[in-house]
């Protein structure tokens, strides 16, 4: 039995295929995760944007949450990170899938090792703007306010926002290297604190697999699905980046 992880879907915006290729895309991957998936981690952005309304949530994505119900109606685990994009999650998943949603990286333990696991935006230095942005979006009180706008209005304005903002690397995006990548400066600067065999994260866009300072632990970074279609699978003994219908994705980073 295996653990998947996956994560930046960008759900909703068209990347090397639309939106709906997409979904399609993800639904025939978790076919195919299922048949041996102990667990399986979404960790993050999985829709370019949600915003919950009381008693709305944003249209489409019918097959996607199909799928997850199976999933889950068969016994597998699921769980799901809130990204920048999808921030604004709150019960929907866990009252209809019974899928667990988390805000911050959580460390788990699974066949004896350690994984610190989390989306990642918000981490390492700089990129205050969006810090104190972040910090913004998730005060309640704005959150109520935004929840009195009418949906027609407020999510057509809040994605209109969110494929602005949206960085989508292309194919050909580089690995800076240890000094600039900013989520392996954060993790070098973090290891004592947060001690892991592996670091599991998002939103950097790029198929990462880099052996930090201390010559084991293993920094991986999921890509996306826009253009790499990477997701990571741990054996129990082994993780690795693979991809998904995507014979030419490449891994970077320096082992």
């Amino acid at each position: 039995m295996k653990t998947y992880f996956a994560s930046d879907f960008h759900l909703g915006v068209p990347g090397k295929y639309s939106s709906q290729e997409r979904e399609k895309q993800l639904v025939r991957w978790l076919d195919e995760i299922s048949k041996d998936a102990q667990e399986i981690f979404l960790v993050g952005d999985l829709f370019d944007f949600w915003f919950e309304y009381k008693e709305v949530i944003p249209k489409g994505y019918t097959r996607l949450l199909g799928k997850l119900a199976e999933l889950r109606d068969a016994g597998i685990p699921i769980q799901f990170f809130t990204g920048n994009h999808d921030m604004w999650m709150f019960r929907y998943f866990e009252d209809e899938f019974g899928i667990p949603i988390h805000r911050q990286p959580i460390l788990r333990e699974i066949n004896g090792k350690t994984f610190l696991i989390g989306h990642g935006d918000g981490l390492g230095p700089g990129d205050y703007g969006y810090k104190v942005l972040k910090h913004i979006f998730a005060n309640p009180f704005l959150q109520w306010m935004f929840a009195r706008v009418h949906p027609n209005f407020g999510i057509g304005l809040a994605r209109f926002w969110s494929g602005r903002s949206r960085s989508v690397h292309p194919p050909n995006a580089k690995f800076l290297g240890p000094d600039q990548e900013w989520l392996i400066v954060y993790l070098n600067a973090e290891l004592e604190r947060k001690p892991a065999d592996f670091y599991i994260f998002g939103h950097r866009h790029l198929p990462i697999d880099h052996v930090l300072k201390n010559g084991k632990s293993r920094y991986i970074n999921l890509g996306e699905w826009l253009h790499y279609n990477s997701y990571a699978v741990f054996d129990g003994d082994n993780l690795e980046l693979r991809f998904f219908e995507n014979p030419q994705g490449q891994v970077f980073g320096q082992l």
